[in-house]
């Protein structure tokens, strides 16, 4: 399989691509960053993007499964017009290509609590995402919701995410994923997801137990 990563840079992403570059289940992976990073494998082909010029890069989202992880908190971006413009609008236009150019599957690191409706700023960012998103109308898409979780020593949110992210997945053996550690434990599985009725659509949250039921596709089922 060939997997697209955004966000790859961050405390998910650094996880997830060192994950995928160790299973065998992934023949490649493409990252898009906005600056070079300094990982070197066999498998991994690094592509430096701007992502305000999507006619520089567009043509170049394609492959087998696209993880989405990108994100900021309102402190580092500096506002909310511009963490808006990261959070949803990358993201967005990023997943909008992939469809475009036949990318089947899509995964989408999103938050607890996100609805297109929420008088709170980040929920309503967060939902607005997932909304248009699934609207692209991707084969397969899976969006998670783990919850905020701050790392010891910074005020960024979401570190222990991709500790959640890759122990669900190994724990509905969606693909062949190695074990995720740290040093300060290994993060609570995902589980049950809340099936939406679109076929090909399903929702992961935090503490709940893995879900294999007929309304909609699970992980298990969306990296076949």
């Amino acid at each position: 399989m060939h997997a697209l990563i955004i966000g790859a840079t961050g405390a998910t992403g650094r996880a997830l691509l060192d994950t995928l570059l160790n299973d065998s289940a992934f023949e490649r992976v493409s990252i898009f960053v906005r600056r070079p990073v300094a990982v070197e494998h066999p498998k991994l082909v690094v592509h430096v993007i701007d992502f305000e010029q999507p006619h520089t890069w567009q043509d170049q989202v394609r492959g087998d499964v696209l993880f989405s992880c990108l994100g900021t908190t309102l402190k580092d971006a500096g506002s909310k017009e511009a963490q808006w413009r990261i959070d949803y609008d990358y993201q967005y236009r990023f997943a909008q290509a992939a469809k475009a150019n036949g990318v089947p599957q899509s995964l989408l690191v999103s938050s607890a609590y996100a609805n297109p409706a929420s008088k709170g700023f980040y929920t309503r960012m967060k939902g607005r995402l997932e909304q248009d998103v699934a609207a692209l109308g991707f084969a397969s898409l899976g969006i998670f919701r783990p919850p905020s979780l701050v790392r010891p020593n910074t005020d960024r949110t979401g570190e222990k995410i991709a500790l959640r992210l890759l122990n669900g997945l190994n724990r509905i053996g969606a693909v062949a994923l190695h074990a995720a550690h740290a040093g300060n434990g290994t993060g609570a599985s995902f589980g049950r997801c809340r099936q939406t009725g679109a076929a090909g659509y399903a929702y992961f949250g935090s503490t709940d137990a893995p879900c294999l039921g007929t309304g909609g596709a699970t992980l298990k089922n969306l990296l076949k």
